[in-house]
Parts: structure tokens; sequence; C-alpha cells
């Protein structure tokens, strides 16, 4: 698999996808993954949504890596998921790397390439 290739795809991807001029940091994309994962489409989200958001997206992003399971959906279909393995102390640069392999990993296993 040849990751920085993928990478650029990805960039590509989101670069397209939402008529950008840049491509959006890491931030940016695990928050559109956590919208992805919820479902529910764009609307206006309030702070603490846009905070849970990208909490759906670290877990589901983390999930193929044993770090955290599903457990089910609330009545408000918000995903909610349960910590597996405690995820290791790792620098910035490392915590970096591990959340594009993970973005890698979702776009494989969600066939958006």
């Amino acid at each position: 698999m040849n990751e920085p290739l993928i990478w650029s795809q990805i960039e590509n991807f989101f670069k397209e996808k939402f008529a950008q001029e840049e491509i959006p940091d890491l931030n940016a994309m695990i928050f559109l993954i956590g919208l992805q994962e919820l479902g529910l489409g764009y609307r206006n989200y309030k702070k603490d949504e846009k905070v849970n958001l990208i909490h759906i997206a670290v877990c589901r992003l983390l999930e193929p890596f044993g770090y955290y399971k599903l457990n089910g959906y609330d009545k408000d279909h918000w995903p909610h998921y349960q910590l597996v393995e405690k995820l290791p102390d790792l620098k910035p640069n490392e915590q970096t790397l591990l959340m594009k392999k993970a973005i890698i990993q979702y776009f494989i296993d969600e066939k958006l390439l």
C-alpha cells in the first residue's frame, strides 16, 4: 500500500467534494467523517454537538485498530463507543500519523477511493 499516494487521493477527494481551493486540515477531515458517520446530514450543530461529532469520528477511525468498539445508537441515532484499549502516549506528530493511517483505512474500508 502506497500511503503517500493514497493520502494525496484523500486530500483531493475532500478538495473536490467540498469545492475548496485549499485542502482541508486534518481536524476538518475528522469533523466531516463524524458528520458522515452520524448520517443526519448537514445542519447547524451546537458547539457540544460539534465536539461529539469529532469524538464519533475518532472512535470510528480507531475502531479497526482495536481501540474502540461500537456499543450501539441512542434514540437520536448518535453512535456510542466503548474504549477497548487505552491509546498509547503519543507525541503530536505520532498522533497525526496515526490519524492519517486511520483515515486511509477508513477510505479503503468504506470504498471511497
